[in-house]
């Protein structure tokens, strides 16, 4: 499987990453994901490493800890071979330190996720998310401390804007701190919202993205149909719903053609993984998996790649409105600010 470094560091992620959310007593924060655990996740992770994966994902708020803690027991003496990242952000207790970006939470949490995953280091230690709170100086303090002290090696941030990527980036510059290398990010074929900011900041800043919810909730799948599954999982799952529209449907028909073209060699999913892959400033798309038969097919999209007409159809159908600046940059000043991907390509 390729392999490619994390923005401008030495940190080398395999293309595909694994997601380990599903890791869980089906307990606990975002716990009805999954209840991947014991023998099953270490055949789980036996089945990513197998086919190339060095890197995996989990979060401190993942079943209440339970994610970091099976992930670990899985890993067992493989744990020098792979790339392990975690967050920290979310609330982990009652008081009042036990959630955010303070220095005091993010200490404690370090200290706790390194216990419950059974390592001396964390290799990508990421804010989950932005801390409207606690100034941006205190966060990169206390994470440089912690590259310092040889807990964590390298650090990330998760789900900020782009005007707070670039402060931060700003902050460390001028303070000399451990500055971001990477941006977990949500990005599909029907979510494109990243390409307007973080990805363009990404690139021009050097940090790498990784991709969390490329198949958009399961919905690029192709199980998940209005049309043929009114009253199933699509119509219960709010999070689903807001791909019941026209755009995404044109976009799974798009993928209809490219699956049946290559005469169902390829899946919807690899379909979808694939042209993630395939964008500038993309690092690693993370995989996620309740089931062996749907990480062995996801696994499946680092076999083949699309052709750049597939790929430009894929772009077309999913296409999404420019939103004010970036409109108004594109629209009346075009000369001067070509779109993302040839301004980068």
């Amino acid at each position: 499987m390729e392999n490619r470094f994390l923005g401008k560091s030495g940190l080398e992620l395999s293309v595909f990453g694994f997601g380990c959310m599903t890791f869980s007593d089906g307990t606990g924060r975002f716990g009805a994901t999954g209840s991947t655990s014991g023998a099953d996740a270490a055949r789980q992770i036996d089945l990513c490493i197998d086919h190339g994966i060095n890197f995996f994902d989990t979060a401190d708020v993942y079943a209440a800890g339970r994610s970091e803690e099976i992930l670990g027991e899985a890993l067992g003496k493989r744990r020098k071979q792979v790339v392990v990242a975690t967050k920290a952000f979310h609330r982990m207790g009652k008081g009042t330190h036990d959630a955010g970006l303070s220095r005091r939470h993010l200490i404690d949490a370090c200290d706790a996720s390194l216990r419950r995953l059974g390592t001396d280091w964390i290799d990508l230690y990421q804010v989950h998310n932005f801390d409207s709170l606690v100034p941006p100086e205190e966060t990169l303090r206390a994470l440089d401390d912690l590259v310092h002290a040889g807990k964590i090696r390298y650090i990330g941030c998760s789900n900020h804007a782009g005007w707070q990527l670039a402060k931060a980036l700003g902050i460390s510059k001028e303070e000399h701190l451990a500055h971001y290398i990477g941006q977990q990010i949500q990005y599909s074929l029907v979510s494109r919202v990243a390409e307007e900011e973080l990805l363009p900041c990404g690139l021009d800043m050097g940090v790498g993205a990784i991709i969390w919810s490329p198949l958009a909730q399961g919905f690029l799948s192709g199980k998940f149909r209005a049309e043929t599954d009114g009253k199933a999982r699509l119509e219960q799952m709010n999070a689903l719903k807001g791909y019941d529209n026209q755009r995404c449907r044109d976009v799974l028909k798009v993928i209809d053609k490219i699956v049946d073209g290559r005469d169902g060699t390829i899946t919807h999913s690899q379909v979808a993984l694939n042209w993630v892959k395939a964008r500038l400033g993309v690092t690693s798309v993370l995989l996620g998996a309740r089931t062996d038969a749907q990480l062995l097919d996801n696994l499946g999209a680092a076999n083949w790649s699309l052709s750049q007409d597939e790929i430009d159809t894929l772009d077309q159908a999913s296409q999404i409105g420019l939103r004010y600046p970036v409109s108004a940059q594109q629209n009346y000043g075009a000369e001067r600010n070509p779109p993302i991907f040839k301004r980068f390509g």
